[in-house]
């Protein structure tokens, strides 16, 4: 999968948070320049902007902190601007498709820094992992959501920026354990609640941590991976500004967040497909 050009021995560690950065990055393929990083499985920066440097610091602003030692994965060619500014921070793995010469060596100033160009190879159709004294095997989620999978249910109707902001979510929350919340503004990740047992708590995270970082919620969007029971989730995201939420819908009570939506002008959109990262 990887020509292997610079740095240490993969752990078992970062070998999983390769492949969880290579399926992220694989709903962004042949797309304008985007740019994650990740800690711990989950993403904690994710940009889309016209050119790979603007996308890494994009990206690297919506979680500086948590980017320290993160594993950082482009969907296209990193350049010598780019790999100027990578180089400023500690990070164990870089992964892109193509890299300019002087942008190697570059990273390669850091002995220990693991620099991986990804070939183009197609991946399982299957997910296999251990449980209990054998295996699961099941079919590799390979729906990607898009304006074609999207139901209008609230009378106010999302613009063509805040669809491109929900679909940009969406890929992410994919990707992100459950139970969670993205929260995204002009393609940048602003914040996530990860692997919460609440769906409040996930958005209450997501919220904080978004202030945290100084992120200006109003007008951004709220991505989940799971329906809405009650109307809590959309009525603490209103509060702090988001305008647009897309979720699956499917619950029986789905009509309590559409009923708040109405009441408050805020967008939503269903796709009738949950994404759960287990």
């Amino acid at each position: 999968m990887f020509t292997k050009v610079h740095g240490k021995e993969l752990s078992y560690n970062n070998l999983l948070d390769v492949d969880a950065g290579v399926k992220l990055m694989e709903e962004f393929k042949n797309e304008a320049p985007t740019f994650a990083i990740l800690k711990h499985n989950n993403a904690c920066g994710v940009a889309q902007k016209p050119t790979m440097v603007e996308a890494y610091l994009t990206a690297l602003a919506g979680d500086p902190t948590s980017a320290f030692g993160g594993v950082l994965i482009a969907n296209g060619n990193i350049d010598v601007a780019t790999a100027e500014e990578i180089n400023k921070l500690f990070c164990e793995i870089v992964i892109a498709p193509s890299y300019d010469e002087d942008a190697i060596t570059i990273l390669q100033s850091k002995k220990n820094r693991i620099i991986l160009i990804l070939n183009d190879v197609e991946l399982p159709n299957k997910q296999v992992r251990s449980c209990l004294n054998g295996i699961l095997v099941q079919d590799k989620d390979y729906i990607t959501d898009t304006k074609e999978h999207l139901s209008y249910v609230t009378n106010l109707k999302p613009s063509e920026e805040q669809i491109e902001d929900l679909l940009f979510a969406s890929k992410i929350c994919k990707h992100t354990k459950s139970n969670t919340i993205v929260l995204a503004k002009n393609k940048q990740l602003c914040a996530s609640g990860t692997g919460q047992t609440s769906r409040v708590d996930a958005l209450k995270q997501a919220i904080e941590k978004a202030n945290t970082f100084d992120f200006d919620l109003n007008g951004a969007v709220m991505a989940s991976d799971a329906f809405f029971p009650f109307p809590d989730c959309v009525e603490i995201a209103n509060q702090a500004g988001i305008t647009a939420v897309i979720q699956p819908g499917g619950s029986i009570k789905d009509e309590l967040s559409v009923n708040y939506c109405n009441e408050n002008n805020v967008a939503m959109v269903t796709t009738g497909i949950r994404h759960f990262k287990h």
